[in-house]
């Protein structure tokens, strides 16, 4: 029997009925119906304003029912030594096997955004932590983590749960690669949540996944305006 998912505050999880219910309905909307209005409506091209307007939804809910200071979400103190030597070689790996896919998938693709668009690659590596890899990893692990916790009691259920719902917002992509590619991310992000609960350190590293993603090519099937119209 899978040991139980804990609580972060080290307190049972129990809820009742109606609560329970009002949760499953939230979760049907928020990663469920919204992906797939956007799947449906070929809406990519303005992911990010429901990234945001998710973002927003959530980050209300977590302040009024689990927020309990900035220190205990962003645990800035696990971006360290220990954590890095794990996450980095781990990168490296994947990394390269990103590369090698991109290579003989799509190698007209290798390269094509820092040998035609330099200036807005730069430009991307800044905002695409900000703006793309914190919120995605605020509703996919801080929230997702604290509030859907009763659903999935066990650790390894939660980190699946929370990938295959990260992959599926991926399909509004329409192409195998990206929720292809998301679910391993995802399974890669979670579990470093799992162990850490810091989004510092979360958020880094989908960034670290994010820009390397879109240096290499691979960006391409990750964004919106290469979405067809429907």
């Amino acid at each position: 029997m899978a040991e139980p998912y804990p609580d972060p505050a080290g307190q049972a999880v129990r809820v009742t009925a109606a609560r329970r219910a009002g949760l499953m309905l939230e979760f049907a909307l928020l990663c469920v119906a919204l992906p797939t209005l956007i799947i449906v409506g070929r809406l990519a091209g303005e992911m990010i304003l429901f990234l945001w307007a998710a973002c927003l939804y959530c980050g209300i809910v977590y302040r009024l029912r689990y927020f309990r200071g900035w220190g205990d979400v962003w645990r800035w103190r696990e971006v360290n030594t220990r954590n890095l030597s794990l996450i980095l070689p781990r990168f490296v790996l994947v990394a390269a096997a990103m590369a090698a896919f991109l290579y003989f998938y799509d190698p007209d693709r290798m390269l094509q955004l820092p040998r035609e668009k330099f200036g807005f690659m730069l430009l991307l590596f800044v905002l695409y932590p900000l703006l793309s890899a914190l919120p995605q990893e605020f509703i996919f692990c801080t929230f997702f983590f604290r509030r859907y916790r009763t659903f999935f009691p066990a650790r390894w259920a939660m980190v699946t749960a929370s990938a295959v719902v990260f992959a599926y917002a991926h399909v509004l992509f329409i192409n195998p690669v990206a929720p292809a590619l998301s679910l391993i991310g995802g399974l890669i992000f979670a579990s470093t949540y799992a162990r850490t609960r810091s989004l510092a350190l979360v958020t880094l590293e989908h960034a670290l996944y994010g820009n390397f993603l879109f240096f290499i090519g691979l960006g391409w099937y990750f964004y919106g305006g290469a979405v067809p119209r429907g």
